[in-house]
């Protein structure tokens, strides 16, 4: 157990689409919130809510457990086992295509869901964020984490906010090395993105504030095709950043997905797209896939309890940046399978486009060039 420290965990998968891979199905939500309903009855969870983008299922709780805590990710695979069975007897499509491992061990990382958590002193009023991706990869928030709490020109608080003018230091991780380098800011900025600006790679996993070490931001940080050495779907990850005193304001953490961003992800999980932030109503991406979709649900805590969700894009605000989303999907789409839209050629190591070529090896020649 944690003691007083209150943890908040995201734990989310893709365990069968509806239709395709563009949604869930009401029974697999239903299924969900009466397993999440019957551990807060137990006093497992203080409380809880199940989040929703695309194909993929969140399932947002909070409790007294600490991180990669045992019971709190048992309950989530064995949730997401229960929500598969319902999958296959619905016929959808990916039956429980993130459950790659055959049995629970431990903690589900590593086993093929996606993995957010915090413990956090509760503050007297605590805002948190949940973001939620579809059809992208867990370097798709580099970009808009660098902006809330990297750059100025973003995030006023840098500037007039003496809580946050000592900056925030960042954890990456070299998702191919498996290793993570912590980098300072300001004192490291131009280091700092010389890694993010490789997504692919380079993967920010935790933010600290540089007066007190106090968590402000986690991800989720798996990537499938590492886990499982094929393509198996996109990774769709989640995120969740605290506001407000000494932090990034509301306004500041959601200013970055005004700019539609390109990610890697979309169709097969092998082109590149701009990043939609989307109400919940309009998380259900059908258009090639998608395009890409963020998601964000705003909670007030209270001595644990989740006040909320508010959906934070569904301000009207958001509408130009969805449109200039769709021209910009227009653009890339044009290319079709040409390269920038199409991944690059390393990139596609991890897809089925390796089977393919293997039948031209031993048609190659040598060459002169």
């Amino acid at each position: 157990m944690s003691g007083d420290k209150l943890t908040v965990s995201i734990i989310k998968a893709d365990v069968g689409g509806y239709v395709g891979h563009s949604s869930v199905h009401p029974a697999l939500i239903e299924k969900a919130g009466e397993r999440l309903a019957q551990a807060k009855a137990d006093g497992l969870l203080i409380d809880y809510r199940v989040g929703q983008v695309g194909d993929d299922t969140s399932l947002i709780m909070t409790h007294k457990n600490g991180v990669d805590a045992e019971p709190i990710h048992h309950y989530a695979w064995d949730t997401f086992e229960q929500m598969t069975d319902i999958a296959r007897e619905y016929g959808q499509y990916g039956a429980g295509q993130d459950l790659l491992a055959e049995a629970f061990s431990g903690n589900v990382r590593g086993m093929g869901p996606g993995v957010a958590e915090m413990e956090i002193d509760e503050r007297p009023s605590e805002t948190i964020l949940c973001f939620l991706a579809d059809k992208t990869e867990p370097g798709a928030w580099n970009y808009p984490l660098f902006k809330m709490f990297g750059d100025p020109f973003n995030t006023a608080g840098l500037v007039i906010d003496p809580k946050m003018t000592a900056g925030f230091s960042f954890e990456v991780h070299d998702l191919i090395n498996k290793r993570k380098l912590t980098l300072t800011l300001p004192d490291d900025y131009y280091s700092l993105l010389m890694f993010i600006g490789a997504p692919g790679r380079y993967v920010i996993k935790h933010i600290f504030r540089n007066t007190d070490n106090m968590i402000s931001a986690v991800t989720s940080t798996q990537r499938l095709s590492l886990i499982a050495g094929r393509y198996v779907g996109k990774d769709d990850p989640v995120m969740m950043v605290r506001c407000q005193s000494g932090l990034p304001a509301v306004g500041e953490a959601l200013e970055p997905f005004t700019m539609p961003y390109i990610v890697a992800g979309w169709m097969r999980g092998s082109h590149h797209g701009p990043i939609m932030p989307t109400s919940f109503a309009s998380a259900h991406p059908s258009r090639f896939d998608g395009p890409p979709r963020v998601v964000s649900y705003g909670f007030q805590l209270a001595q644990g309890k989740l006040i909320g969700p508010r959906d934070m894009f569904e301000d009207v605000a958001f509408d130009r940046s969805r449109q200039k989303c769709l021209e910009v999907a227009d653009y890339f789409r044009h290319h079709g399978p040409f390269e920038p839209h199409r991944l690059s050629h390393e990139e596609m190591e991890y897809t089925t486009m390796p089977q393919l070529m293997e039948k031209f090896e031993d048609k190659f020649e040598p060459s002169e060039d």
